[in-house]
């Protein structure tokens, strides 16, 4: 399906704030209420926009601790791939998870308290997983840029 400049433009506002309401972005777009209340429900239906979530201050709610941990499988058959995402999908610290190339498999995104908590993460929860040949973790520093947003 081929987005339209209108379509585009409403994507990027309500990925800057959907909270604002329809009439908001009619003015703004220079469309009627209803052309942009159907624009939406029909960029919902077809799967472009999948949800609305509230973004969270990490430091605020003690999860600012944010570490990239790459993980080696020992083998990659169909099964322990699929056994190994189940288990990740279960595990509330791992915010993102990404299969990739290169010389590990998975890279994992984890917001956890502290160095202690990250710790007891790995020892209890992620080295429980069968299958995982080794890990490696890098701790971030400082956050230089994070968007939720994908550009149109």
């Amino acid at each position: 399906m081929e987005l339209d400049a209108k379509d585009k433009k409403l994507i990027n506002l309500l990925q800057e704030d959907c909270k604002k309401t329809t009439k908001q972005y009619a003015d703004f777009l220079e469309l009627s209420k209803t052309a942009v209340y159907e624009r939406i429900r029909r960029l919902e239906r077809l799967g472009i926009i999948t949800g609305y979530v509230a973004l969270i201050n990490k430091e605020k709610v003690h999860r600012d601790f944010t570490v990239l941990c790459h993980v080696r499988l020992v083998q990659h058959t169909k099964e322990n791939v699929l056994r190994f995402e189940r288990e990740i999908l279960k595990l509330e610290e791992v915010s993102e998870c990404f299969h990739v190339s290169g010389d590990y498999d998975y890279i994992l995104k984890v917001n956890v308290e502290n160095m202690k908590k990250y710790r007891e993460f790995m020892v209890a929860k992620l080295t429980a997983i069968s299958n995982i040949g080794n890990t490696q973790s890098s701790f971030t520093i400082n956050e230089v840029k994070s968007s939720p947003s994908v550009h149109i």
